[in-house]
């Protein structure tokens, strides 16, 4: 690329642009980068709070910083020496890196929760059979703890720790709730709460949550089955232009250099990111039912 070449004139005007819009909007760009890099440390920190796991600032720190700048790294000596491609691409994945542990974390935490709900219907089979042997709420809570293992033993034994320090059955149940943010566990939260200060037969209650859920899970499984397919087809289609990428790279790095070492080239990367995100997206949209 000579100096006075289009395509530097093409990156010069988007460095210049790019430097203008952070200026005029320089609160937003700060606020956004620090969401993104400190912000996405304490929502970890957070969630593995909510979870039960044991875990430093530093140690999540760090694993963020070699997901990020490690793999930025990587990628940037990967198309070194070409400069341009080499600090695009490495930005790209510096940043996509960076989300990593924040979507992993999230994968746990909602397969965790997912867990607890399953095992409701056992929790609420032995609370309703320990209220109709005369048992309060918090006797009964202490049998699934005795009974069931993790995470439902955790949650169970955490909320009956903090009414023995003084918090009312409503306001551990609601602390639980905000723990578990599951339809299914906020109906047993309001059941409990209600029936407890206006009276009730509460393990009648507990065997209609029981039926209740199991039929939710029969349904959510039904859809899982018939949407497998479709998630499979949205992950692969995604991945294919890379791993195609990739495979040319290491067959024919010639074939495929025009695509990060022209204007051009860097278009059609950008429509083809562009594509495929939206793709992804709506197909999530497609395969996601709520029940």
């Amino acid at each position: 690329m000579s100096f006075l070449g289009q395509d530097w004139i093409l990156i010069i005007g988007i460095a210049a642009a790019t430097f203008v819009f952070v200026m005029a909007n320089a609160e937003k760009v700060m606020a956004w980068f620090y969401d993104k890099s400190l912000g996405n440390r304490q929502y970890v920190l957070d969630k593995f709070d909510l979870m039960f796991i044991e875990n430093t600032k530093k140690q999540v720190t760090i694993t963020m910083l070699l997901l990020s700048f490690g793999l930025g790294f990587v990628v940037f000596m990967l198309f070194w020496p070409s400069l341009f491609p080499a600090f695009f691409f490495g930005g790209i994945m510096t940043f996509v890196g960076a989300q990593i542990p924040k979507i992993m974390v999230d994968i746990v935490y909602e397969k965790r929760c997912k867990r607890f709900v399953a095992q409701m219907v056992e929790g609420m089979s032995i609370m309703g059979n320990g209220i109709k042997a005369g048992k309060s709420v918090q006797q009964a809570m202490e049998n699934v703890v005795n009974n069931l293992g993790n995470p439902i033993r955790q949650e169970f034994e955490f909320t009956l720790s903090q009414m023995r320090l003084g918090l009312s059955l409503e306001e551990a149940l609601t602390n639980l709730q905000e723990r578990i943010p599951e339809q299914d566990v906020q109906m047993f939260v309001m059941s409990v709460n209600i029936l407890n200060n206006s009276g009730g037969d509460l393990a009648k209650t507990f065997n209609t949550i029981t039926d209740t859920i199991r039929e939710r899970q029969k349904i959510h499984n039904k859809i899982d089955a018939l949407t497998a397919q479709g998630k499979a087809q949205g992950m692969i289609m995604t991945a294919m232009p890379f791993a195609l990428f990739f495979i040319f790279m290491a067959i024919d790095p010639g074939y495929v250099r025009p695509l990060y070492s022209t204007t051009g080239g860097f278009i059609i990367i950008f429509i083809m990111l562009l594509l495929i995100g939206m793709g992804g997206y709506f197909m999530r949209k497609v395969t996601t039912i709520k029940v």
